[in-house]
């Protein structure tokens, strides 16, 4: 038996509600949404927007809202995300205070990353929060940081059934990564959007999970990638070794 808790936040529960449809019932109109919470139209408009913002629902072409990437079956990671989660912050914000970019901790979840950690650049324009988003991992710089880390045979079992994947080229990027220590996303997620990423390695030196800082596509400076490449290298040894210290 559940009861409701005496304080209850209206909007959380509706949000939750809108939530819970959308994954049971599938696409809605706003004014569905609206009808089905009793709430007014502008008030399902502004709580869809928000569950598209976090993932939560996405609008098909028919202007209908469907349930999102996050609401989908999801792939269980074998991380230890509330460890790095509690270790990772003060090194993400050196990040982001050395780069003035966006940092992101992603863990991996079979053929996808998940985003567990953020630290929003202090720009003006920049890349927004992406926690517990899921993305491809062959796709983000973080992901693909992991998987260059990996056995070959594993990547290769991995993507062998996926007819969306090169696995060629991605094994010929892989080891390109493997050479250079770092990876990058040149708007493969998402148009205006380059990320760089690095390895975040157990203390066996297997891959746990991995650091990147995100930016507008138009800041993206080669002249400057030899210095982000050194920070993200720094902060990812100092979450390691935070890691250590817990074991």
């Amino acid at each position: 038996m559940r009861n409701k808790p005496p304080y209850a936040l209206t909007s959380v529960d509706h949000a939750l509600q809108l939530a819970a449809l959308l994954q049971q019932e599938g696409p809605l109109r706003v004014t569905d949404a609206a009808e089905r919470l009793g709430v007014a139209v502008s008030t399902a408009h502004r709580l869809l927007a928000m569950l598209v913002y976090r993932d939560f629902a996405e609008q098909g072409a028919d202007r209908r809202y469907g349930p999102g990437k996050v609401l989908r079956p999801a792939e269980i990671s074998g991380a230890p995300i509330a460890l790095l989660r509690a270790v990772c912050d003060a090194p993400l914000k050196w990040l982001v205070d050395q780069t003035q970019e966006s940092a992101n901790v992603v863990v991996p979840a079979h053929t996808e990353v998940r985003f567990i950690a953020t630290v929003e650049s202090p720009r003006v324009l920049r890349v927004g929060d992406r926690v517990g988003r899921s993305l491809p991992a062959h796709l983000t710089s973080g992901g693909k940081a992991i998987l260059a880390a990996l056995p070959p045979e594993e990547v290769n079992a991995m993507y062998a059934e996926d007819a969306e994947v090169g696995l060629r080229r991605l094994r010929r990027e892989l080891a390109l990564v493997r050479k250079r220590g770092f990876s990058i996303n040149d708007q493969l997620t998402e148009t205006g959007l380059t990320a760089i990423g690095t390895l975040i390695a157990d203390t066996d030196g297997a891959p746990l999970a991995g650091l990147s800082i995100a930016l507008p596509t138009a800041r993206f400076d080669r002249d400057a990638l030899p210095g982000w490449v050194n920070a993200l290298s720094t902060a990812a040894r100092r979450i390691e070794a935070a890691l250590a210290d817990y074991r």
